[in-house]
Formats: structure tokens, C-alpha cells, sequence
């Protein structure tokens, strides 16, 4: 397949970069201010040496990378809230000139999804977007291989970043702050960590998958979700929890009456929903087959690329 890998930070190079090894040719390649553009194959080593360099991948206008001749368009710019801007246009422009999606981007699905899904309905392109739920762990396609009528509820560990501080704060006795600090030094917490630790990354995450349980019945938002994050948790809260045999996590659930839900949950300390540092793990029960549990790399370029480029391999060719 010929790719036009939009964004040019931690997953689009990665997608950019592992593409060869999967069979597939990168046709274009942007970030923000600039593309590379070659319908016979971009060189992506000089793209992205440029972009670490001069701070741009090529010489060309964004928008060439949208104009030029792909068969699927890789969205992995940053999410942003609200209207789902620049990635729900970049996704409509791909699907209108009939060619396959494959976001990265929560935006589109998490705040437009209705709107994404009459533009698939609309097109001969089909939109995939296993990396928006859990970086490299299968949860979407295996929602879709148990069929979603069949699923009835999902929770789970979906930020990295809390869990990691949380993991930090329950084993060493340290204070949010301490940990936080930390986890920046460690590059696991951004610069403003807002995203992470207010718990709105897990909820755009567990909104997709309410989406996707959901079907056509009904539309979620983050407007939708009941969120919480870990900011005001104190020490003493984990040291009381650890005394009784358990431990804090923030909890992502879709619950069987469609409530969405983020927020610190007391788990047992040595069960499933556990899990150390910036490891994910999601849930699913299922009709028939009782409880599911999907763990692994939530996060992370190449993690993510893999679940992009998974997806990309489940798409017909054109």
C-alpha cells in the first residue's frame, strides 16, 4: 500500500519508518509546516533527519501531502478537542478522494464519530483506528472479532503517565508532586501533564470504545464523561489502601448501561487491573466467553506504529 503519513512526532515517524518493514511505501510525509511528496516512495531517513535538523521534512506545502497519490492516509498529528481540528479534515479530504483512513488521532473518533462514520458510508475508503484505544494492544479488533453486540462492558488502565505515578506514590511513599517531578525528569510526564493526569486521554479512549460498542444506537462525546483525575490524591490515601491489601488506579470503564466513567477505583493489589508503570491493560465482558484481558505497551512510537500499521494490513487493497 502507498501511504501519506501525516504528522511527523513519535508515531507518524515511526509509522514513517517501520512502513518499508511491513510492505508499504510512503508516498507523502508532513508535519505541520512542511511535506515531503514522492509517488514512487519518499526517502524517509533524509525526511525525518531534515526534521530533526531544520525543523522541517521537505520542501513542500502540507496540503501536497493530502493532494498526492496514496491509498491510505495515516492521521497521527496531535488530538485536539472541540471540533477535532486539523484531523477530521484531513480524514473527510481522504475519504472524499475515496481512499482509506487510518487515524492515530483520537480527535475524529472521540468528538466527530458520527460525522467520520456517513463520510466512510459516503466513500469507497474505510476508516480504521486501533491506536487511538491503547497504543499496541489489539482492543478494537477484538471488539470487532467478538462483534460488539456480543461485549458487554469495558474498564481498564489507559494512561501510562497516571499509572506510573500512581504505581511511584504507592511503592516509595512519595507525595503526588515528588512523583510527578519524576516522571517529567523520566520524559513518561510531558511538560504539562494535564492531559494525563486530569484523566481526559483516558476518557477520549474509553468514549471510542463506547462508540464502538454503541454502533449506530448512539453517539458519545467527551461531553459524555463522568472524569476524575489522580492531582488530588493523597500519599496517605495509597498507604491506607496498600494496609488493606489494595491500590489505587485510574479507572476507565464503559459500563453495560452505557455510562462513562474515569477515575481513582481501589483495586486488589495483586489483581488484574494492577498493573505497574506505564503498562495498559483493558477488559471486556463478553456475552459468551466471559472476561477478557488485553495488556501491553499503551503507548510509545513504535508501539503505536504497530497498531497503525496493523490496521493498514486488515484494509483491502485499491
Amino acid at each position: 500500500m502507498r501511504l501519506a503519513v501525516l504528522g511527523a512526532g513519535a508515531v507518524g515517524a515511526s509509522v514513517a519508518e517501520l512502513a518499508a518493514d511491513y510492505g508499504h511505501t510512503v508516498t507523502a510525509l508532513a508535519d505541520s509546516s512542511s511535506a515531503a511528496v514522492d509517488h514512487e516512495g519518499v526517502d524517509v531517513a533524509t525526511a525525518l533527519e531534515s526534521k530533526r535538523t531544520d525543523g522541517v521534512v521537505g520542501s513542500a506545502d502540507p496540503e501536497a501531502a493530502l493532494d498526492g497519490e496514496y491509498d491510505v492516509l495515516v492521521e497521527a498529528t496531535p488530538t485536539t478537542l472541540g471540533d477535532a481540528q486539523p484531523g477530521f479534515g484531513h480524514a473527510r479530504t481522504a475519504l472524499e478522494r475515496d481512499r482509506h483512513v487510518v487515524l492515530a488521532n483520537k480527535g475524529p473518533v472521540a468528538e466527530r464519530y458520527g460525522e467520520v462514520r456517513e463520510l466512510e458510508r459516503e466513500s469507497d475508503g474505510e476508516v480504521l483506528f486501533e491506536a487511538t484505544v491503547g497504543g499496541a494492544m489489539p482492543v478494537l479488533s477484538t471488539i470487532a472479532d467478538f462483534d460488539a453486540d456480543h461485549i458487554n462492558a469495558a474498564r481498564g488502565v489507559l494512561n501510562g503517565t497516571a499509572n506510573f505515578i500512581l504505581t511511584r506514590m504507592a511503592a516509595e511513599g512519595l507525595d503526588y508532586e515528588h512523583v510527578l517531578a519524576e516522571a517529567q525528569d523520566l520524559g513518561v510526564a510531558e511538560a504539562d501533564p494535564a492531559f494525563d493526569v486530569e484523566g481526559t486521554d483516558a476518557a477520549l479512549k474509553c468514549v471510542i470504545v463506547a462508540n464502538v460498542l454503541a454502533g449506530d444506537d448512539r453517539e458519545y462525546t467527551l461531553d459524555d464523561a463522568e472524569v476524575q483525575g489522580i492531582e488530588e490524591i493523597p500519599g496517605s490515601a495509597l498507604d491506607l489502601a496498600t494496609e488493606d491489601g489494595r491500590t489505587v488506579r485510574l479507572i476507565g470503564e464503559v459500563t453495560p448501561a452505557g455510562e462513562v466513567r474515569v477515575g481513582p477505583r481501589l483495586v486488589p493489589e495483586n489483581g488484574t487491573l494492577a498493573v505497574t508503570g506505564t503498562e495498559n491493560i483493558v477488559q471486556l465482558e463478553t456475552e459468551h466467553a466471559g472476561r477478557l484481558n488485553i495488556s501491553g505497551r499503551g503507548a510509545g512510537g513504535p508501539e503505536t506504529a504497530s497498531a497503525v500499521l496493523a490496521d493498514v494490513g486488515r484494509l483491502p487493497e485499491r
